[in-house]
């Protein structure tokens, strides 16, 4: 392998840790050019576009790739569309339209915070700008989640209140600690909630995924996720996160090998304080797979308590929507409309349906070598295609639900499946 094979090689892979990082692609997508890659250059430079459609250096970039390969009404379109944004309409010798329209919208468009499904609502206050670090104290609350009315009365109960009133929570022998499973179908914000939770709890905030806890030599393991509760017992009060819970709690009898009951059996121990006081600790667990969670786990003084985290809302799904647009060209886009030709869409589906939309009027753009703005037709398009990917969640855990329901712990999911005939 040659040195430009091997820089391409790790720009690669430093692209596929990283794919929405536009300088990185735009990086490496240069080099392809100059390696005589043109073609695959021009894949990097249209995945910028689809992130920045009015990036100028990705514009340019992707006009001299496709004139390299040979695609001269590509590379028209897109040194067209350049000249148009940077108004330069002397470097071509077609007339261009003039720059893409402004969005539709008011003299002060209102702010937006999150909501339901993990999903921003409108606000005419000013944004934090303050960046959540781990360990750090997040500077969202639940206040800022709108809906899950019932999601955020079993927290207020669990943790809030008892904090709130010290001297109710002393008369009522009250810990301060325990612990709470979020379940539902992927991409509704329960990560997010997590974080509001400690916000809300003025505590600081630890996110703990699989790859810090396993380790390829034995016990370093359960040593790696005792040190994690230790840091979280000195520096209370602490939210610790638990993502993806079941890939690192999952069921002990379902584990081939004793390394992955080993790690079980270490997180029961901390969760139980044994030798230690977790006072002040408070443990959340999110999964998509409830019924992949070790039952121990689920045991009282554990995660004693599961909440469900359901797709947001009509309401929500309609501040989802303008928080997707309000940084991109829009005209008589009605988000009521759409909102309502959405249900069970998650937060993270209705992302990917304005990003449908916005490549729409992209490509429309680069033939025409007209700029345009994102239009209600781009979006009824967009929906022949993008379908709620929650459903087959709910088409998997219906069977869980019906079959499994140990404790009535799935009687909040069969009345939403019942309510809305899943």
């Amino acid at each position: 392998m040659s040195a430009l094979d091997s820089v391409i090689s790790a720009l690669g892979a430093a692209v596929t840790a990283n794919p929405k990082d536009a300088a990185l692609r735009l990086h490496l997508a240069s080099v392809l050019v100059d390696a005589g890659q043109p073609a695959a250059a021009l894949d990097h430079y249209v995945a910028v576009l689809a992130l920045d459609p009015v990036n100028l250096a990705a514009l340019k970039g992707a006009a001299t790739a496709a004139e390299k390969s040979n695609d001269a009404v590509r590379a028209v379109a897109y040194r067209k569309l350049h000249a148009s944004l940077a108004g330069e309409t002397q470097a071509v010798p077609v007339t261009v339209a003039p720059t893409v329209l402004p969005p539709v919208a008011p003299a002060q468009p209102p702010r937006l915070r999150v909501i339901q499904g993990g999903v921003p609502s409108a606000s005419n206050e000013e944004p934090e700008e303050e960046e959540v670090e781990e360990d750090r104290v997040p500077g969202v609350t639940l206040a800022d989640v709108g809906g899950l009315t019932e999601v955020k009365r079993r927290l207020d109960m669990a943790f809030l209140a008892p904090m709130r009133n010290p001297e109710v929570r002393k008369l009522y022998a009250k810990k301060l600690k325990g612990g709470m499973l979020m379940y539902g179908p992927p991409g509704c914000g329960k990560t997010y909630i997590a974080r509001a939770l400690a916000g809300e709890l003025r505590a600081k905030f630890m996110s703990i995924e699989l790859s810090d806890v396993l380790d390829m030599y034995l016990g370093e393991s359960e040593r790696k996720l005792h040190e994690l509760f230790e840091n979280a017992r000195r520096n209370s009060p602490t939210v610790l996160f638990f993502d993806e819970i079941d890939a690192l709690g999952q069921k002990r009898a379902q584990q081939r090998q004793s390394a992955g009951r080993n790690i079980v059996n270490q997180l029961l121990s901390e969760m139980d304080g044994v030798g230690h006081a977790n006072e002040g600790v408070f443990i959340l667990g999110a999964t998509n797979h409830p019924w992949d969670v070790d039952a121990a786990l689920r045991r009282s003084g554990r995660f004693d308590r599961v909440l469900l985290v359901l797709p947001p809302d009509q309401p929500a799904r309609e501040a989802i929507l303008t928080k997707h647009l309000s940084d991109k060209p829009v005209a008589d886009v009605d988000v009521a409309v759409i909102a309502k030709q959405t249900a069970h869409f998650s937060g993270a589906d209705l992302a990917h349906l304005c990003e449908s939309a916005t490549e729409l009027a992209m490509e429309d753009a680069l033939k025409s070598g007209t700029a345009r703005p994102i239009a209600m037709a781009d979006f009824k398009k967009a929906l022949k295609d993008v379908r709620p990917t929650t459903r087959q969640w709910f088409e998997l855990a219906k069977n869980y639900a019906m079959f499994a329901n140990e404790g009535g712990m799935y009687d909040d999911l069969l009345a939403y499946i019942k309510e809305h005939k899943l």
